[in-house]
């Protein structure tokens, strides 16, 4: 059948609107593929993986918050650092940990040269963290800070009495004097960094001095210490600030009563300064998350959670922007140890031997 010159010219022009249009839709396909290609990937099954020796409230609030706002999981496992991280030398390549968190820069130390970490790179973490807070490779990052100060009677010792750790070997502290044991890894940093200060000669010295005015064997932790201290046990001990924190915002009334009647005194301001030790965070080597584990450094370095944390867990923030509670502020400013945290893992076996030697048990 032949078609009329009406309908030939008729046809062609809807052949071409059809190819158009077929045209037109692989262009809005491909549109609409580029749009959903650029939305923000959803949270949706994303975690984070934590290997933890900090057993604190605080932090589980501050990784709740982190979920919260960014509908990534935080799974933590709790435990000892020494075990962690021969756990994590164990698991190898096979662990799930994205991230190692614990207290004391030794430890930090000690993670590091068991290969277990790597660096971290992030301009946020630089921003929030000053250098002297990090590992020299950010293999680790600092958290917060803690400052082994001394604690005393208000009652029975004025502040102008105090004034170096050295001087707590001197007879009038004789019988007077609480510590914990020397177990305890406060203590060890403590006498680490007086080793890398002082030298090994002056360290032991300064602990058989310790041992010769203790007011009772050590026995307990730092609170122990500080309850001592309201019993009339002792005058004088030397603890942690965040113990101090923790007492006085107890909900128990007698816990309170503990911290009234305390003072704290940074020793040392006009030598070398008051030891400081650090809490830290670094990424595992064989992390499987690491873009979110390195988010999860970013948050809780930020000014938000370091503010929570310090109000919460009366620790220092490392994070200079950060305001601190106003029981911290009202210990006011104060100089601390310049020394490189690695050192304090560096003697803590010498550390160790000494306490031995020197009786302190």
């Amino acid at each position: 059948m032949k078609l009329s010159r009406f309908w030939k010219p008729f046809l062609a022009s809807t052949a071409l609107t059809i190819a158009l249009a077929g045209c037109s839709g692989t262009n809005q396909n491909e549109a609409n593929e580029e749009k959903e290609a650029a939305k923000p990937k959803t949270t949706e099954n994303q975690e984070v993986n934590i290997y933890t020796a900090r057993h604190y409230e605080a932090d589980d609030a501050i990784y709740k918050k982190f979920t919260d706002e960014t509908g990534i999981k935080v799974n933590v496992v709790k435990g000892e650092a020494e075990e962690l991280i021969e756990r994590l030398k164990r698991e190898g390549e096979s662990t799930q940990a994205d991230l190692f968190v614990t207290v004391d820069g030794g430890v930090l130390a000690n993670a590091k040269q068991n290969d277990i970490l790597q660096p971290v790179t992030s301009d946020a973490i630089e921003k929030n963290v000053p250098e002297n807070f990090r590992d020299a490779d950010n293999n680790w990052i600092g958290l917060a800070t803690r400052a082994r100060i001394i604690a005393y009677s208000k009652e029975r010792v004025k502040p102008e009495e105090l004034s170096t750790y050295e001087d707590l070997t001197s007879d009038k502290w004789k019988g007077k004097l609480l510590v914990r044991s020397s177990t305890s890894l406060y203590n060890q940093s403590l006498l680490a960094s007086f080793i890398e200060l002082n030298g090994e000669e002056k360290a032991e010295e300064w602990a058989k001095g310790i041992v010769n005015n203790f007011a009772r064997q050590p026995d307990g932790g730092d609170r122990d210490q500080a309850k001592a201290i309201a019993a009339g046990t002792g005058d004088v001990a030397i603890m942690n600030t965040y113990y101090v924190g923790l007492l006085a915002n107890s909900e128990d009334p007698e816990e309170v009563k503990v911290a009234d009647s305390l003072g704290v005194f940074f020793p040392n301001q006009e030598t070398n300064g008051t030891h400081v030790n650090i809490s830290g965070i670094g990424l595992t080597k064989h992390s499987k998350n690491k873009e979110n584990a390195i988010e999860l450094i970013e948050y809780v370095t930020s000014v938000e959670a370091q503010e929570y944390l310090s109000a919460n867990n009366y620790e220092f923030p490392v994070n200079p922007d950060a305001k601190k509670p106003e029981l911290l502020e009202s210990w006011g400013e104060f100089k601390m140890q310049e020394l490189n945290f690695d050192t304090l893992g560096e003697h803590n076996k010498k550390a160790i031997e000494i306490f031995n030697k020197t009786g302190w048990k």
